[in-house]
């Protein structure tokens, strides 16, 4: 064979070696900090900047109207995530001391710290010398209610990774603000409607809150209102919007999965996916969709067997042998021949689609042995009524070689429906024992790939499944938070 027409293989670890260490990410990253610092001496910045640990870690700002519940839900996430959290109770500690002097004498006079010193405070805080927001990651609420101070941080590259935008109707925050008591001795708020004490001597030392009057919070309402629609224009394509008439819980469990998620890389990105399911579940069908739309190579194991037999290649052999005596081919026999094909330069340049493999959790870690990731499982689950409906009423005319489906695509004349003969393989029986032997396994597989499977309900019309997994490809894999609390 010409050298030049020879198949090229890439070996996979290439790929892996980037995906998994974020190296486009972490180029990005050192490029952003060249542009926004511009260092005299940009060679010993980036050495000084790569002997920090690259770390990709959650930056959160909640906005919303007074009252929404903002302070609550900050400082659940700060605690769930273990994250700095950052608002106007607690924006001074750590900070540079002539900044701390500063805001305390408006602070004592109780004026409202400007805008310019504030932005300040906030550069010290994430950007300063302390590396603490850098390094867990912060969410940041009350702070921000300008465009033109959003805009001042983005030119000193500080912005958010998620926006959470609560959001609620003024009667029902007005009510919110207008019931708020506090307890003075240790500044625990309580409501009048929702949280109100049992006990008769905190009762009696409730006193209202300064500025949750009913004229007063209709004030801050009409100034939120005229400057809200300038800020989330600012943070329009990582924003959730997130009704905040509702318990508090379950407000939290939409921003916990709003954050698990991440916004797409510009990473180069190839597709590696793998169908797995019973007979019957449409594997073939999902597949020569996917590649169709995606230009993936569809890769089915069975058809890569068949077509090493027929060129007689070492492999090919060693499977021919096998089924000759009818035998099982070994994995190793198959795992040789997929990697020969998955290694190829228009898998590793383009992504593929893989089906038909692997079938047990032992072919599922040698595939993996040999560096061929997965991003993405789908599992086609079909209850087994449907399959054997599927299957087991396909006929095949063998005059003609053409296949039909005796509910979904009959024949047109009496004369071809008598002489349709069946496949041996799609036999009730032979279907019955090859669904029992892939569910056998599937829980297995399901474990094995519980970071990046997905369970999907095949039993619906192919193209609705195409639809679903479409809409879970194109979004990266969800993070998985701990239950650290």
């Amino acid at each position: 064979m010409d050298a030049t027409k020879r198949p090229m293989s890439l070996p996979p670890d290439f790929a892996n070696y980037a995906e998994t260490h974020k190296l486009f990410d972490m180029f990005k990253f050192l490029q952003e900090q060249l542009l926004i610092k511009q260092p005299e001496n940009p060679i010993e910045f980036l050495i000084n900047l790569l002997k920090m640990e690259f770390k990709e870690v959650l930056r959160v700002i909640i906005i919303g109207p007074p009252a929404s519940g903002k302070s609550t839900i900050a400082k659940m996430i700060s605690n769930k995530l273990n994250l700095v959290c950052m608002n106007l109770d607690n924006i001074l500690v750590d900070t540079a001391a002539h900044l701390q002097e500063e805001a305390f004498t408006y602070q004592r006079e109780r004026r409202e710290l400007p805008e310019d010193l504030l932005l300040k405070i906030i550069i010290d805080k994430i950007d300063g010398a302390k590396i603490l927001c850098r390094m867990r990651g912060w969410v940041m609420e009350g702070l921000l209610k300008s465009k033109s101070s959003i805009l001042q941080l983005q030119q000193r590259g500080i912005y958010p990774s998620h926006c959470i935008f609560l959001k609620a109707p003024d009667t029902v925050l007005i009510e919110r603000a207008v019931g708020k008591r506090v307890d003075p001795r240790d500044g625990t708020i309580y409501h009048t409607t929702f949280d109100w004490p049992a006990n008769l001597e905190i009762q009696r030392n409730l006193v209202t809150i300064p500025g949750c009057s009913e004229p007063e919070m209709v004030r801050q309402l009409l100034k939120y209102h005229r400057t809200i629609d300038e800020i989330i224009f600012c943070f329009q394509h990582i924003t959730k919007k997130i009704n905040a008439d509702q318990p508090k819980a379950d407000i939290f469990s939409q921003v916990l999965s709003f954050l698990s998620s991440s916004p797409r890389s510009m990473a180069p990105h190839n597709p590696r996916i793998i169908l797995l399911g019973a007979i019957g579940s449409g594997r073939k069908t999902q597949a020569e969709l996917l590649a169709k739309k995606y230009q993936l190579i569809n890769v089915s194991c069975s058809q890569l067997i068949k077509e090493a037999i027929a060129k007689e290649t070492k492999m090919g052999s060693v499977a021919q042998t096998y089924l000759d005596r009818q035998m099982t081919i070994p994995d190793l026999a198959i795992m040789n021949i997929l990697k020969e094909r998955l290694t190829r330069l228009d898998c590793m340049t383009c992504g593929w689609v893989l089906h038909g493999f692997p079938r047990n959790q032992v072919q599922a870690e040698q595939l993996e042995k040999e560096g061929l990731f997965p991003t993405r499982v789908f599992f086609l689950d079909v209850p087994l009524d449907t399959i054997l409906e599927r299957v087991t009423e396909k006929r095949t005319d063998p005059q003609t070689g053409q296949q039909h489906h005796l509910h979904f695509n009959p024949p047109l004349t009496a004369e071809v429906m008598k002489r349709l003969c069946i496949n041996p393989k799609h036999e009730p029986d032979v279907v019955k024992e090859k669904v029992a032997d892939y569910r056998a396994y599937e829980e297995e597989l399901s474990d094995f790939y519980h970071e990046n499977g997905v369970h999907v309900n095949a039993d619906q019309d192919y193209y609705t499944v195409f639809e679903i997994i479409q809409s879970i490809l194109v979004h990266p894999v969800v993070k998985k938070f701990s239950n650290k609390t």
